[in-house]
């Protein structure tokens, strides 16, 4: 694999919420259609109803917990993201992070055989001893489209993660048109995913992207010819996605009507959507927690970090339609061309147009 300086940021790291919000985004004076804004509140209220129903059943330590689509798996509402613990300096932090995760509630973590080289995994791998794996409800990634990369990856991602098991192995980096015949081909990399979940080592089976919503579409329509129905998807879920080529608006209903696990990620934008001084960490958490996730996945670098994600977890509330009004109508002008969604615009977070090696 290649070394981690060719690998991007892949989740948000959360910023300490020190900056105030200007005023000048506060109404939708600026030409911008305040009906627009109320339709999309309306749709997320609707969404949202959803959401209370799955969050209300559990929570532990303060964590609500969510239903993880038709796995029935209980989830926690944040998630531990993956990149950012294996791009932390110190290792042992890296491990108190999520041990502190873990026993704070939080038991869904995020991770990738391709994320810092393989340092995450082997990161994460150590945090889980010590009878550590048992309160992780543990997620990775593979980038093998081709049959024989994909059963590579995922037999060095059980070694790196020291575990017999994944509980949630997902298709990363759907961001090709080709990507999804390619993984459904015979001698495709799904091909080498059923053959494991049938051997026991995998659980459920998802896929990722965070490119355009109609390759998502493409995944799923394909899989359904396939007469396959995936446990779960992740995608960008943020406040600024809901205005510009929308995963909210063209997927979530998708997936909501065939009961399958929603993950969201990119709640900051991997911090991009902070630097627009529209919207803070907190208000970015509570709009991707107001829609029906199952998870928000967020990077926490930090332990101060960590404890701000377990607070927008802790004092999630339901948003009403004023307010995700008001919060869309802060975020729409800056969202409008996508530049501060980079992943959608620029190949800055795509790892494997950079290493298309990684495919097979």
């Amino acid at each position: 694999m290649s070394d981690k300086e060719n690998q991007p940021p892949q989740e948000d790291s959360l910023r300490l919420d020190r900056a105030s919000i200007p005023t000048s985004h506060d109404t939708s004076d600026e030409g911008i259609s305040r009906r627009g804004f109320l339709g999309f509140a309306a749709a997320s209220i609707f969404l949202a109803h959803a959401s209370q129903q799955s969050s209300r059943s559990e929570s532990r330590n303060g964590i609500p917990y969510r239903t993880l689509g038709r796995s029935k798996e209980k989830v926690s509402l944040i998630g531990l993201g993956g990149y950012h613990l294996g791009n932390q300096s110190d290792p042992q932090e890296s491990i108190r992070i999520i041990r502190t995760g873990l026993d704070e509630g939080v038991n869904f973590l995020d991770n990738c055989w391709d994320y810092n080289g393989g340092e995450s995994e082997v990161r994460m791998g150590n945090a889980l001893r010590d009878g550590y794996r048992q309160k992780a409800f543990l997620m990775s990634k593979i980038d093998g489209r081709a049959k024989a990369a994909a059963a590579s990856q995922i037999n060095e991602s059980l070694r790196r993660l020291q575990t017999d098991r994944i509980d949630l192995l997902q298709f990363h980096e759907v961001i090709r048109d080709t990507d999804p015949d390619r993984i459904f081909a015979e001698g495709g990399g799904m091909e080498a995913i059923v053959a494991a979940q049938k051997a026991g080592k995998i659980r459920f089976i998802g896929f990722t992207g965070h490119k355009s919503p109609d390759i998502h579409l493409k995944m799923l329509s394909v899989a359904s010819k396939h007469g396959f129905t995936f446990d779960a998807v992740q995608m960008p879920l943020n406040v600024m996605d809901a205005h510009f080529n929308s995963f909210e608006k063209k997927v979530l209903p998708v997936l909501l009507k065939s009961d399958i696990g929603v993950l969201g990620m990119k709640p900051m934008g991997d911090h991009v959507i902070l630097e627009s001084k529209t919207a803070t960490p907190m208000e970015c958490l509570h709009y991707a927690m107001n829609l029906p996730t199952s998870v928000v996945i967020t990077g926490c670098d930090s332990l101060p970090i960590l404890q701000q994600a377990l607070q927008a977890a802790r004092s999630f509330q339901a948003m009403d339609s004023s307010q995700v009004a008001s919060l869309l109508a802060k975020t729409a002008k800056a969202a409008d061309a996508g530049q501060y969604e980079l992943y959608k615009t620029s190949h800055r977070f795509d790892g494997t147009y950079a290493n298309p090696q990684w495919l097979g």
